[in-house]
């Protein structure tokens, strides 16, 4: 955030920037501030209006291809393949989880680990107490 933005979004740091400025300097900046923040709403509203006139033109545009009958992809064949793509992105399969590689003894309770991700304690204290990885192998 650059230091203009810093100092006039808190009140603070406004107020000492603004500290030598007299009461008229001071009602000057606010008028010309109103200003903006006037000219800013009216910019908003017309991009509300806008995107409502272009939603409504989609909404009449989309009753109009269901009384005729057509889909998307009657306009453009080339689309279907992504019409396609959505619908089967949801039913990707996941991935089969990896076999187990090693079996410890956590606790009294047999676990198995397929030797991705983070080594399990009861090893990684095992290895360094000399043990070797292969000496937990399933056979």
């Amino acid at each position: 955030m650059s230091d203009f933005l810093n100092i006039l979004t808190h009140e603070r740091r406004l107020r000492a920037a603004t500290k030598e400025l007299t009461l008229a300097e001071l009602q000057d900046v606010e008028a010309k501030l109103q200003r903006v923040i006037v000219n800013r709403e009216e910019e908003e509203a017309e991009l509300r209006k806008q995107e409502e006139e272009k939603r409504s033109r989609v909404d009449e545009i989309k009753k109009q291809m269901a009384a005729a009958g057509l889909d998307i992809t009657d306009l453009a064949p080339e689309l279907q393949n992504i019409v396609n793509d959505k619908k089967g992105a949801s039913t990707r399969k996941k991935r089969t989880p990896k076999p187990a590689k090693y079996e410890y003894t956590d606790n009294g309770e047999r676990k198995t680990w397929t030797g991705q991700g983070r080594t399990p304690k009861v090893i990684n204290e095992a290895l360094k107490k000399g043990k070797k990885i292969s000496d937990f192998l399933i056979k």
